[in-house]
């Protein structure tokens, strides 16, 4: 990890992060599209030199990865804490990078007295509808004209298609996903808005959440785009299910995202594909096989699966806008602890020592390749 450096070698790496003359990755994708980034804590006060400069050279936006989620930033009724949020969006607003809101309604990471009166009953539908709208209204407002867009509802939608049987859902009914799209936009009128899932590209659960977007269009109700996570593998999802599923989106009018991409290298049972974080698996050594590296037979296959995926990113150029990778290197990646804590992945384009890899390079060369 980055931690264990010696000083002369932070140094040189500095040094190098905050170079001009070298071409950041969001310079290959200019005048394309946004190339993001999740950033945390340690990367935007200081703990990690590192972070910021290389952050800022070669990303075009940030999402904060937990600073807007509600348990963090609305953590006690009453009681809102901007401070780490707000530090994120003035590093990304001083260098010219746009800001994406992460995440207003979800049912994962919100707290339960969201879900409850003081004495501990449930809320009425009307008393969830009224805290739900004080939320928004005061974190989006907070940040009005500083966001580009905000992933106003995430993860509503099972695999089958079905709606997600989520406390929102129960207690307010069919109708949470379109009062939280219109609060949004009460609240920042120029906002884009966006709805986000993983495994949204998948035939299934794709016809479940083009509904969601029609009936929110048909009741003139603002919705810019569609966040598809993209937390992949080096065997799934099919490339031409990707391309297939950008195209039905965008055939609706929408703007499509890549919100929350990387390829997971290890090997996973595939009931723990997506990212459904209530699942999760004991460590197992066998799952874990890369400790002292990675063979360069898995890094060639992560790099051709990099570059296929580009190839059919900016073939849709037009109407992707977005791609945020989660997180700014391996060492970095949720993907070391989830499904499983302690493992070893390698699932970005830098390595933990924030320099590029052999997919870095290939992802570069289909940009030029598109230009």
């Amino acid at each position: 990890m980055y931690r264990t450096l010696v000083i002369p070698l932070m140094i040189l790496m500095l040094a190098s992060a905050c170079s001009s003359d070298e071409q950041g990755l969001k310079d290959a994708f200019r005048d394309q599209m946004l190339i993001g980034t999740a950033i945390n804590r340690i990367q935007v006060d200081g703990t990690d030199p590192l972070a910021k400069p290389f952050i800022a050279r070669h990303f075009s936006s940030i999402t904060p990865e937990n600073a807007m989620k509600w348990e963090r930033i609305h953590p006690e009724p009453g009681r809102y804490e901007f401070a780490l949020a707000d530090s994120m969006v003035a590093f990304a607003r001083s260098n010219g990078m746009a800001v994406i809101g992460h995440v207003l309604v979800w049912h994962s990471q919100t707290p339960g007295w969201v879900f409850q009166d003081s004495p501990g009953n449930p809320l009425t539908r009307d008393a969830l509808l009224e805290r739900m709208r004080d939320h928004i209204h005061t974190v989006v407002g907070h940040y009005r004209g500083k966001v580009l867009g905000w992933d106003v509802v995430n993860e509503a939608v099972e695999e089958d298609g079905s709606m997600r049987r989520t406390k929102w859902l129960e207690i307010i009914g069919d109708d949470y996903i379109e009062k939280a799209f219109q609060y949004a936009h009460e609240a920042d009128p120029d906002a884009e808005l966006y709805y986000n899932d993983y495994n949204n590209e998948e035939r299934a659960k794709r016809a479940g959440v083009i509904p969601i977007v029609k009936n929110l269009q048909e009741k003139g109700i603002r919705i810019d785009g569609v966040g598809i996570q993209g937390h992949w593998h080096l065997d799934s999802p099919d490339m031409e299910i990707i391309d297939e599923s950008i195209g039905e989106y965008a055939a609706l009018g929408m703007k499509v995202m890549i919100t929350e991409l990387e390829i997971n290298v290890l090997p996973t049972p595939s009931w723990l594909y997506g990212a459904e974080i209530s699942r999760t698996a004991e460590y197992r050594e066998s799952l874990d096989p890369y400790v002292e590296g990675l063979p360069d037979s898995v890094e060639t296959r992560l790099n051709q699966r990099y570059a296929e995926l580009f190839g059919i990113l900016l073939k849709h150029r037009d109407v992707v806008t977005r791609v945020t990778f989660w997180g700014v290197h391996d060492g970095y990646s949720w993907k070391n602890n989830w499904p499983m804590p302690g493992r070893t992945n390698y699932p970005l384009l830098f390595d933990r020592n924030y320099q590029p890899k052999p997919a870095y390079y290939a992802v570069i060369r289909e940009a030029e390749k598109a230009r």
